[in-house]
C-alpha cells in the first residue's frame, strides 16, 4: 500500500496583506507634530494670560485668536489620532453617534459614551 503525500496548496494572492499606504507611516509623524505644536501653544496661551494678568491689561481679542487657533490644532490633532485608531487591526468600528473608533471588546464608545451592544445580556 502506497501513502499519498498531498502537495501543500499554494495561497491565493488575496490572503496576502497588503503593503500599506505610504500616507499612513506618515501619519504618526504628523500626529507628533501636531501634538507638539499643540503643547506649545497650550504654554504659550497660558503665558500669554498670566503676563496681561500681572500688568492688569488683559486683551481678550488675543487671547480669543490665540484659543481659536489652539482649537484648529486640537481638531487636526483629533483627526490623526481617529485616523491611527482605525489603522490599528482591532478596531471594530465607528461610533454611530460621533464616529469615534472602538475595539472589539467596547460596549460603550470611548469618546462618547454611546452603547455599542444593542439589548441586555445579564
Amino acid at each position: 500500500m502506497k501513502l499519498r503525500i498531498p502537495k501543500p496548496k499554494p495561497k491565493p494572492k488575496s490572503e496576502a496583506k497588503p503593503e500599506p499606504a505610504p500616507e499612513n507611516k506618515e501619519l504618526p509623524a504628523q500626529r507628533d507634530r501636531l501634538l507638539e505644536k499643540f503643547t506649545v501653544m497650550q504654554a504659550d496661551l497660558g503665558g500669554a494670560f498670566y503676563e496681561m494678568a500681572i500688568r492688569d491689561h488683559v486683551r481678550l481679542d488675543v487671547l480669543t485668536r490665540k484659543a481659536a487657533e489652539l482649537q484648529r490644532v486640537d481638531a487636526e490633532l483629533l483627526a490623526a489620532e481617529r485616523l491611527l485608531e482605525l489603522a490599528r487591526a482591532d478596531a471594530a468600528g465607528l461610533c454611530p453617534s460621533c464616529q469615534s473608533p472602538y475595539g472589539p471588546a467596547d460596549r460603550f464608545c470611548p469618546q462618547c459614551g454611546h452603547a455599542l451592544v444593542t439589548g441586555t445580556s445579564a
